[in-house]
C-alpha cells in the first residue's frame, strides 16, 4: 500500500499496543515501524531494474526481518525513552512491522511474506491506494490522537479505525469473488477456452474489476464495474514471447519473466522491443490500448546483455487515467 496507508496502519497498531501508556510517542514509533519496510526501494539507486523489482517487497516485508528487527528497535528505544519495558517496546515494533506486509499482500505486487521461501502472497483484493479504506481510518486516529492518553474515547477512536478497515479489507475479498463469478460466466458463455484467469480492482476503488485471461497464444484483457449493464467484452493482445528470440534464454529476461508471473507480452515499436507487464493493466480503458502501466524497453548492448528501461509515466498519464476510470467506473 502507499506510504500514508501504512504510516496510518503502523500508528494505530502503536496506539493499541502500548498508547495508554506512553501516549502519542507510540503512535510515532508505530508509523516509523510502518514505514521501515518500504526501504527496500532505494535498493533501484543502486541496482538495475530486474534487481530492483526482485528485491521490492522481499526480506523487509518478511516475518523473519520483524523477527530480527523488532528486538533491535525495541531496544533503542527502550534505553532513551522515559518508558524502559523492552517487551512493550519490541512488541509494538514487531506487530507494526509484520502488518505491512500483511496488508501489502492483499495488493496485486503482492509481498513475500515467508521470505526466504520463493512465496510471493498476493491476493490481488485492492489497489495500493484505496481512499476508502485510508480516509476512515486516517480520521479515526486523528481523534484518537486528540483525546487524553487514558480517556476511554481514545481507545474507541482507535479500535474503530482497525475495524472499519480492516472490515473494508475482508469485503474486498468477497467484491473479488463476485467479479471473479462474473468474468468466468461471460468466458463460459462466450465459449472461449483460457488457460488462467486472473482479477484485480482498477485504481482507486473496487467497484471496477479488471481480468488478465491467458489462452494458447494470447491474453485477453477485460473490465467489468459493478454498475455495468453490457456483457463484458474481451480484448486480445498476442504473446509475441517469439519475439524475444535467443534473449529467452538469458537469466536476466528469466528473472523479468518470472517477476511478471509468465503475464506479459512482447511488442515491437519502432525497432525497439518493449516488455509488458500485464498483471497492472492500461493506462486507460479505450478498447485496443497499447499503453501499458507498466512497460520496459529492451536495449541490447554490444555483449549481447538486456537491460530493462521503464518507460517514464507523466502528469498526462495520470490525467488520461483519472478519467477514463471515472467514466468505465460508472457502467457501460
Amino acid at each position: 500500500m502507499d506510504s500514508l496507508t501504512q504510516i496510518v496502519l503502523g500508528a494505530a497498531v502503536g496506539e493499541a499496543v502500548i498508547g495508554k501508556k506512553v501516549g502519542n510517542r507510540a503512535a510515532l514509533y508505530g508509523a516509523i515501524a510502518g514505514t521501515i519496510p518500504d526501504l527496500d526501494i532505494f535498493a533501484s539507486y543502486f541496482t538495475d531494474t530486474v534487481t530492483a523489482l526482485a528485491i521490492h517487497r522481499g526480506f523487509t516485508h518478511s516475518i523473519l526481518f520483524a523477527l530480527l528487527s523488532a528486538p533491535i528497535f525495541g531496544w533503542l528505544v527502550s534505553r532513551y525513552d522515559n518508558y524502559k519495558s523492552f517487551k512493550g517496546w519490541t512488541l509494538l515494533f514487531f506487530l507494526a512491522l509484520v502488518t505491512h506486509p500483511v496488508l501489502d499482500a492483499h495488493t496485486t505486487w503482492g509481498t513475500q511474506l515467508f521470505w526466504p521461501l520463493d512465496i510471493r502472497l498476493a491476493f490481488k483484493t485492492i489497489f495500493v491506494v484505496d481512499p476508502l479504506y485510508t480516509v476512515p481510518f486516517l480520521i479515526f486516529l486523528i481523534l484518537a490522537l486528540f483525546q487524553k492518553r487514558r480517556t476511554k474515547k481514545r481507545r474507541i477512536y482507535n479500535t474503530l479505525g482497525l475495524t472499519l478497515s480492516t472490515f473494508y479489507l475482508s469485503l474486498t475479498l468477497i467484491f473479488k469473488g463476485v467479479a471473479y463469478k462474473k468474468f468466468e460466466d461471460t468466458l463460459s458463455a462466450q465459449n472461449i477456452d483460457y488457460i488462467k484467469l486472473d482479477t484485480r480492482p482498477s485504481p482507486l476503488n473496487t467497484i471496477l474489476w479488471n481480468a488478465n485471461i491467458e489462452t494458447k497464444t494470447d491474453y485477453l484483457l477485460a473490465d467489468y464495474s459493478f454498475f455495468d449493464t453490457l456483457a463484458i467484452a474481451f480484448t486480445r493482445y498476442p504473446k509475441n514471447h517469439h519475439l524475444l528470440g535467443n534473449l529467452i534464454n538469458n537469466e536476466k529476461v528469466k528473472r523479468m519473466i518470472n517477476i511478471s508471473k509468465g503475464w506479459f507480452t512482447i511488442t515491437r515499436i519502432d525497432g525497439e522491443l518493449y516488455f509488458n507487464d500485464l498483471r497492472f493493466g492500461l493506462l486507460n480503458t479505450t478498447p485496443g490500448a497499447e499503453d501499458f502501466v507498466f512497460q520496459y524497453k529492451i536495449e541490447v548492448d554490444a555483449s549481447d546483455n538486456p537491460h530493462f528501461i521503464e518507460k517514464e509515466k507523466g502528469k498526462q498519464d495520470a490525467k488520461q487515467l483519472m478519467f477514463s476510470l471515472w467514466e468505465r467506473i460508472k457502467g457501460n
